[in-house]
């Protein structure tokens, strides 16, 4: 990992003022604080997600309120905002419906609607800029008609946007991780200069669809001069080891000095590891462990051994379940548990599966970031986060654009 602090990372601090709807428990909000937004209120409709997110953003109105019930008028007015004043709404209508991975991809699931929810604040706040994310499959979803509505809707409230599928690794991020991201600003700006370019190089697999309106939308790196991705290893490798099954402390020492840039910037405020305990896995489970390498998976288990539904799979399907990844490589998608059935979540060294803080640190959540409730509902916050410092490599670009517009009105305004 090339030697960038926080600032670099990140971006610099500003009073730039923002909203999350659908904000989950924070991850977002997270990555647009250390790009220098401020965040003054934030929807979630879980109670538990509302609590995480709380903890973590003191100073932001948290309202777990259906949506749907909410009168924006009324949260403008609370928060003390003239139409036009607000920088920027960022959020994320729930993403299931859209999934690739659906059971049932249905114009009748009305997740798929709540979009509407969040075109009904832009168009009570009339921010500067906006920002939607979402997973790669909403863009073939009803042929791309959710998405065409998507920017035709934001078009008709005055906004140029565009739309990108963003690699999580490309911004330093640990996981093989896609998201799509819409971006737009009034006012005459390009909204295609408020998508961060890759600052790293990784490597890249699309199963999915990548073409919209006669576009490739994946952001490839430019540069074969960028540095290479983060690791597991690099961001994981410094917490404490822990055995099968073993609680301990609710705060334990680091195993070891910060050895990489990407560890010291995780580390920035705390005082030892919290949420860092391994669930039990069955005998079987450390069974099968016990004949995976790193890097390896479910074929390298004895048949005898194997689940019984996954005795009769093709060797070359499947290829995360029951992994243990690689130190150097990339970690699977964190998803909502790490169980072993779903991917490679077992611990490269270590005999055990990840706990709730080695996948918040593959999410690239700061070690002082809690996570409220039990151990699963942990998981499934970090899981169903944005990564923070995707979000902050999105919030630097566009607190720059926002900022060089500034810069402009004001110099016009001067001659």
């Amino acid at each position: 990992m090339s030697q960038l602090n926080a600032v670099e990372m990140y971006g610099t601090a500003g009073r730039l003022t923002s909203l999350d709807l659908f904000a989950g428990a924070g991850g977002l909000s997270e990555g647009l604080r250390e790009a220098g937004f401020t965040s003054l209120y934030a929807n979630e409709i879980s109670p538990r997600y509302a609590q995480t997110y709380a903890a973590n953003h003191p100073g932001t109105h948290v309202d777990s309120r259906d949506i749907r019930m909410v009168d924006a008028r009324k949260v403008r007015a609370l928060l003390g905002l003239k139409r036009g004043e607000l920088d920027l709404i960022a959020g994320g209508p729930p993403c299931q419906g859209f999934s690739i991975n659906a059971p049932k991809r249905s114009t009748e699931d009305t997740r798929n609607h709540l979009f509407r929810e969040y075109l009904r604040f832009v168009t009570e706040f009339n921010p500067r800029a906006v920002m939607i994310e979402n997973v790669p499959g909403m863009v073939s979803f009803e042929g791309g008609a959710t998405l065409d509505a998507i920017l035709e809707s934001l078009k008709c409230l005055g906004y140029d946007a565009d739309v990108r599928i963003l690699y999580a690794p490309h911004y330093g991020i640990p996981q093989t991780r896609w998201r799509t991201i819409i971006l737009g600003a009034r006012d005459g700006m390009n909204p295609t200069e408020l998508f961060p370019e890759p600052l790293r190089q990784a490597p890249v697999r699309v199963n999915f669809t990548s073409q919209f309106a006669g576009k490739t939308l994946v952001n490839l790196p430019r540069s074969l001069e960028l540095p290479s991705h983060v690791t597991v290893r690099d961001a994981i490798g410094d917490l404490p080891v822990l055995r099968n099954g073993e609680m301990g402390d609710v705060t334990k020492p680091y195993r070891h000095p910060a050895d990489n840039p990407y560890q010291e910037l995780m580390r920035v405020g705390s005082e030892g590891v919290t949420c860092h305990e391994a669930a039990r896995l069955s005998k079987v489970n450390l069974d099968r462990m016990s004949h995976i390498p790193p890097g390896g998976n479910w074929t390298d288990i004895p048949e005898t051994l194997l689940p019984r539904g996954m005795r009769m799979a093709r060797r070359s399907d499947h290829t995360k379940r029951y992994g243990r990844v690689s130190p150097n490589g990339l970690a699977s998608t964190i998803l909502t548990k790490c169980d072993p059935h779903w991917g490679a979540y077992f611990h490269y060294e270590q005999d055990r599966a990840f706990t709730v803080r080695e996948a918040a640190r593959l999410q690239s959540f700061p070690d002082t970031y809690v996570f409220c409730g039990s151990r699963v509902e942990q998981y499934e916050q970090v899981g169903n986060a944005v990564p923070p410092l995707l979000g902050a490599a999105v919030g630097r670009t566009i607190a720059r654009v926002l900022g060089e517009r500034e810069t402009r009105v004001r110099t016009a305004g001067a001659a």
